[in-house]
């Protein structure tokens, strides 16, 4: 039995890549640089400054720092004013079901998300009394695969790494996972990832893994 649970946030609890994707591309389009759902897929579970170096590659010119950090806080504003339409409806059952079970059975469970918007999206979702801790782009330095925000998440849960299990559905974050010493549990995208050590087809999938003897 593993004494602790820690969830990334987009593509495991809840889904906001589309958002997030809305928003790159608007980004992108006002400065005329290429972009596509397959660019898109490669800022799964990476930082916003991180992400927008990767979309700058296709730039035809150069960014000062300064048009940079406007073009980041352009994208997390309209990114934010989606994130306005998430509401408890959108959680699926299966994910309260989930948390609510591992709560009841002692084991405690957090967020390891590089996302700064993290409790903006869990508060939205009615869910953000749920988790023992959290922690998200705002206490990190280092995204994804970096272990960085798990480790953040363990420390804050009083747990070491071995006595938890992570779930991820990027392949960064299975890497991440991994390079900090924790079990990792795949869904989504991420189960074609072979580092992983656990397949789950639904969130809930993890209860047998978390729970067993």
């Amino acid at each position: 039995m593993y004494q602790g649970v820690i969830f990334d946030l987009d593509g495991v609890i809840c889904t906001t890549d589309e958002f997030h994707y809305l928003a790159w591309k608007a980004l992108a389009d006002k400065e005329g640089i290429p972009f596509d759902r397959e660019t898109n897929n490669l800022l799964r579970g990476v930082s916003r400054m991180a992400s927008l170096e990767i979309i700058l590659r296709k730039a035809s010119r150069s960014y000062t720092d300064e048009e940079k950090a406007a073009l980041a806080a352009y994208k997390n504003d309209l990114y934010r004013d989606y994130l306005k339409q998430i509401t408890p409806s959108d959680l699926d059952p299966d994910v309260l079901r989930t948390l609510q079970t591992l709560k009841d059975k002692g084991v405690r469970i957090a967020i390891g998300s590089s996302s700064k918007n993290t409790k903006t999206i869990l508060r939205n979702l009615g869910i953000i009394e749920q988790f023992d801790a959290i922690a998200d782009g705002n206490d990190i330095q280092r995204s994804k695969p970096d272990p960085e925000v798990f480790l953040v998440a363990a420390n804050k849960l009083g747990l070491e790494p071995a006595s938890c299990v992570v779930v991820e559905d990027a392949f960064a974050g299975i890497e991440a996972a991994k390079r900090g010493g924790f079990a990792a549990a795949a869904i989504g995208d991420a189960v074609k990832d072979p580092e992983a050590d656990y397949v789950l087809s639904v969130l809930s999938d993890i209860l047998p893994v978390a729970l067993s003897a």
